[in-house]
């Protein structure tokens, strides 16, 4: 009885410091902030697209219907990890359960950002990934960025798919939908999201003008590697 009394206690305090951590107004304003940056640079058009943030006990989410422009720290989304959400708040975008799937096989995401972005959208709609033809491939953690099978958005069968098209990696597309960018933070999740956009109109490009040589897997593992430590600095012994 005492260990349950205990265990009680102890989940009471997580909680409160739960609630305390996702309810940082810096955070939630750094929510905003990305996601019009998102909206503006023409990665998600108009209302499209979503990110979110892992929080103790779950995820801020940005809400469904309300355009970028217009979003403010108070709209953003708290949804705990049993996808419960507190009254009074917004609605949470559609795709939350595709971002809650993510972060409960991936414990090493931080920030998520799902983008409708031109290029990777349109390689989507011919459920055709990105393969490496370009060693920045790597810069996701793989030899090729997979595309998951098509389902329904705001689904628990896109949730799976994501997460298996995923693996590893830090980015995948949504057949016949859009694409996924993980970071650590929601700011690496934009960068990553941007750069997934320009390897994907890169691709797009060489389809047009011929067949893409591809990089060897032997070369992608080389490269992988050494991206381990790319852009690391490290001071300069005297």
């Amino acid at each position: 009885m005492k260990r349950t009394a205990v265990r009680r206690r102890v989940a009471r305090v997580l909680s409160k410091r739960a609630a305390v951590v996702s309810s940082t107004p810096n955070l939630r304003s750094e929510i905003v902030a990305v996601g019009q940056r998102m909206s503006s640079s023409g990665l998600s058009p108009g209302k499209s697209g979503n990110l979110s943030v892992r929080v103790d006990g779950g995820m801020l989410i940005t809400p469904t219907g309300i355009p970028y422009a217009e979003m403010r720290a108070a709209d953003i989304v708290e949804v705990r990890t049993d996808g419960r959400v507190q009254p009074g708040q917004r609605v949470a975008s559609s795709e939350w359960r595709v971002h809650l799937g993510v972060y409960k096989a991936r414990p090493d995401v931080g920030a998520i950002m799902h983008t409708h972005s031109l290029n990777a959208t349109a390689l989507s709609c011919l459920h055709r990934g990105i393969p490496a033809f370009h060693y920045m491939v790597a810069e996701f953690g793989g030899e090729r960025v997979a595309c998951a099978p098509y389902a329904t958005y705001g689904s628990e069968e896109l949730a799976r798919f994501a997460v298996k098209a995923l693996g590893p990696r830090s980015a995948c597309l949504l057949a016949n939908h859009g694409s996924i960018a993980l970071g650590e933070s929601v700011r690496q999740a934009y960068d990553r999201a941007a750069a997934l956009e320009a390897l994907a109109a890169q691709y797009a490009r060489a389809l047009q003008i011929g067949r893409p040589r591809i990089l060897s897997g032997r070369e992608m593992a080389r490269v992988i590697e050494k991206f381990k430590t790319y852009g690391k600095q490290t001071p300069v012994k005297s």
